[in-house]
């Protein structure tokens, strides 16, 4: 088997997959350049090209001996005007233009909307996006048929254009029949986590949770202005979330996106729900070898913020330069880690642990580390609650997840500073200590004379049930004579 250090930065990295990336070969070139985690994206491609990126992953995963993560990305319910004729017209401002039920083909004066969901929310003066706010249309009457509309910002209107409704919350189910079938698909291939798109409220989640009966994880996309009106709710209930700002930047003006990512990243925290930053990162990316400065700033603010992971989209899915896409973001991450001021700015949110002993454990490790100087922090977990109480401390050293279970050592992908190794379970205080220090060695996480803070819970194997906290010394012979 062969073996990769753990990474030298604790932010985490999700690579789409997608043309530009669809081959053994370039999957193990963004996995060796940086790449923790892998976002399959339902939206576009065919289940077979799913299903091979996937076995290409779970085999460099077994040849490297390293869990990797795996998210599969539900496209939601994305509203799109219907075909056009020749595919493509010309919309003038001021000029009146129609939405409605018919099927057939859009004109200068029409286009179909087959969404009935929007006849039955929108009022006059409420405006509708296209093509990713590329063009503005403004109600001036609606019935259960047809939307009259106004044209405040024209230009050309290309078939099956998206729709953005930024003024009003649509009485739409969260899934669609697409979703739901994708979503068996995804836990059929054994994806780690499923991104739920175009969350407006928290009861979207309830029958994507409901369909995965207790599988995996869920991350709410916040992309829709009225998420955040509920935005607690939803980290309530969802195992993470994700700064979706294509979207997000559409239905909301520009400069509103900035604040409220940083919003969004401080409310994750403070819950201790994983978050990822995502969209246009290095945009310039997908047609040059290197990014632009604002780009870099832009990815430096994400991991300054504190964010558990940074996305890579259309970069690595489809765009020239995907390793490279990659390897920036990774060079990024590792300069701002390396900030002296890192780890001050990052810890301006607060994040006060509840009152249990699992939460006063994890917080106590991130002091004594720094106290005693050590190196890494182990954690001997079932469910991976441990690591993510952990993690939503940001301590200065790594944090060596050990766990039995495959499932939860992948889903940890997307933590803040956690490496996982899966391992065997242990029976006593005497086995923890021992293979705490052993593990420690083997990833030369610490080394000779070096301290480590192990966490646990007793009896072992109960999940959530962290009350053990001890700071051991490393000899640096711990590995003579063992195999495992």
């Amino acid at each position: 088997m062969k073996t990769l250090s753990p990474r030298a930065r604790k932010v985490r990295i999700l690579a789409t997959l997608g043309p530009a990336s669809s081959s053994a070969e370039m999957i193990r070139e963004l996995f060796l350049a940086g790449a923790d985690a892998f976002r399959v994206n339902m939206s576009h491609g065919a289940y077979d090209g799913h299903a091979a990126n996937i076995a290409h992953i779970r085999a460099l995963e077994k040849e490297y001996g390293r869990p990797t993560t795996i998210l599969a990305d539900l496209q939601g319910p994305k509203l799109r005007v219907g075909a056009i004729v020749d595919n493509m017209v010309m919309l003038k401002p001021g000029q009146t233009f129609v939405l409605d039920r018919s099927d057939a083909p859009g004109t200068t004066k029409r286009v179909n909307l087959p969404h009935p969901e929007i006849y039955a929310a929108l009022e006059a003066g409420t405006r509708l996006l296209i093509d990713d706010g590329k063009l503005v249309l403004r109600v001036k009457t609606v019935n259960a048929e047809r939307i009259e509309t106004m044209v405040e910002v024209g230009g050309p209107l290309s078939s099956r254009k998206g729709v953005n409704v930024p003024d009003v919350v649509l009485p739409m189910a969260a899934m669609t029949e697409k979703d739901r079938r994708d979503l068996a698909f995804a836990i059929d291939q054994g994806a780690d986590w499923i991104a739920l798109s175009f969350v407006q409220r928290p009861e979207d989640l309830a029958e994507a949770r409901r369909l995965m009966g207790g599988y995996g994880a869920l991350m709410a996309k916040i992309e829709k202005p009225a998420a955040l009106q509920r935005l607690d709710e939803i980290l309530e209930l969802a195992d993470g979330v994700m700064v979706a700002r294509g979207d997000l930047g559409v239905e909301l003006p520009p400069q509103d996106v900035p604040p409220l990512q940083k919003h969004i990243v401080a409310s994750a925290r403070r819950l201790g729900r994983p978050v990822v930053v995502a969209t246009q990162m290095l945009e310039s990316m997908i047609k040059s070898p290197s990014p632009t400065r604002a780009e870099v700033s832009d990815v430096a603010t994400a991991v300054y913020d504190g964010a558990d992971a940074i996305m890579l989209s259309a970069e690595t899915a489809a765009g020239d330069w995907p390793r490279e896409a990659v390897a920036m973001m990774d060079s990024i991450a590792c300069s701002v880690e390396h900030d002296p001021g890192y780890l001050a700015r990052i810890r301006f949110t607060e994040t006060k642990p509840d009152a249990t002993t699992a939460d006063a454990l994890a917080e106590a490790a991130g002091s004594i580390t720094r106290t005693v100087d050590a190196k890494a922090i182990v954690c001997f977990t079932s469910s991976g609650s441990t690591v993510r109480r952990v993690s939503r401390e940001r301590p200065q050293t790594p944090i060596l997840a050990l766990t039995p279970k495959m499932e939860t050592a992948r889903r940890m992908g997307l933590l803040w500073g956690a490496h996982a190794v899966r391992t065997k379970d242990i029976g006593s205080f005497e086995e923890m200590i021992g293979k705490a220090r052993r593990m420690a060695l083997r990833t030369k996480l610490a080394g000779a004379s070096d301290k480590i803070i192990v966490l646990a819970g007793v009896p072992f194997g109960t999940p959530g049930s962290t009350n053990v906290i001890h700071v051991a010394h490393l000899s640096g012979d711990e590995l003579k004579g063992r195999e495992e």
